[in-house]
């Protein structure tokens, strides 16, 4: 398969050697409408090696011949314009997280997707890597009885200086690591929730640092944390009836799991590979989709609800900060 990266940022850089990390793809072309951006990257990338090399372009028109999938990497905000071009040129789209920033595009493009016979992917790695599978299996089998509630977490210490912190519109710690903490919320009560709240802590920016949202459902509750530039645990818990279970931090790397109980001497504990960047686990299974799309149809429609639920929730939060500042 012929991938092209649309992007050139921090995360594409963790893309390559993932990629290469998996069989029957090829990169071959790399595109940034900056002057200078792609060939950069690819010299970076791959260095002074010239078989194989992606061609580096400033024309997007150009990519369309060379590709048969596209992986989006740039700004957020961008996302959107970038899928729609792809999927109407008839590429497979791997798209960055938050894969838009609103439920409208989330739907249109899901259904554009959908028409066009593509696949449409938000690539989010803890989706698709082992230790996390394990935990929905675990939920999902009923060990812990009914799911009433779910508590994540994800911060990290960002550079005051970087975008993710300065960029007003489109930055801060929800749009930026939101999509983690709604995945397990979302994988195990649905898309179906009720009242909604967000609380914030911003920076002399009005950009959040600090993000708390909770979330209710007819029978269950969550509560969803993540920050740029407050520190906290980021663990994993999904509490039910019977007891709970528990991913140690860094839970988006999911390693270590613990299945915990009223009697404590039956605690269950295992342990899961989480390899390198953990972006190969995302890049397999989109290959795996575009190679048998009859048979993941299901997989792909539960996919597309999640994707416009994140969006929905992104959207609401962006709206609330904007009202807020």
């Amino acid at each position: 398969m012929r991938f092209g990266i649309i992007g050139t940022g921090r995360i594409a850089r963790r893309f390559v050697p993932e990629c290469h990390s998996v069989a029957g793809i090829d990169i071959t072309a790399v595109y940034n409408p900056h002057e200078g951006s792609a060939a950069r990257f690819t010299e970076e990338a791959w260095g002074g090696q010239t078989e194989n090399k992606p061609c580096a372009l400033e024309d997007i028109s150009r990519l369309w011949d060379m590709t048969d999938a596209v992986y989006i990497a740039s700004p957020h905000e961008t996302h959107f314009k970038y899928i729609m071009t792809a999927l109407g040129q008839g590429k497979h789209v791997l798209c960055e997280k938050p894969m838009v920033l609103s439920k409208a595009q989330a739907e249109e493009a899901g259904e554009y997707a959908a028409g066009q016979g593509m696949i449409l992917m938000e690539g989010l790695k803890t989706a698709y890597c082992p230790g996390y599978r394990k935990v929905l299996d675990l939920a999902h089998d009923g060990v812990v009885g009914e799911i009433r509630c779910i508590e994540a977490c994800f911060t990290k210490l960002e550079d005051p200086e970087s975008r993710e912190l300065n960029d007003t519109a489109h930055g801060g710690s929800f749009t930026e690591l939101g999509s983690y903490v709604m995945l397990p919320m979302i994988d195990l009560l649905g898309a179906e929730y009720g009242d909604i709240s967000f609380d914030f802590i911003t920076n002399e920016k009005r950009v959040d640092i600090f993000t708390k949202a909770d979330i209710r459902y007819r029978d269950a509750m969550a509560m969803l944390i993540c920050g740029l530039g407050v520190k906290s645990e980021g663990r994993l818990l999904i509490s039910g009836t019977k007891g709970y279970i528990k991913a140690d931090a860094p839970w988006w790397k999911t390693r270590h799991i613990e299945v915990h109980f009223e009697d404590e001497s039956k605690t269950l504990s295992y342990d899961e590979p989480f390899e390198s960047d953990g972006l190969r686990y995302e890049i397999s299974r989109f290959c795996e989709l575009i190679k048998d799309y009859e048979k993941n149809k299901k997989t792909i429609s539960n996919s597309r609800i999640r994707s416009v639920a994140m969006a929905d929730l992104m959207d609401r939060f962006l709206k609330q900060r904007a009202v807020q500042s």
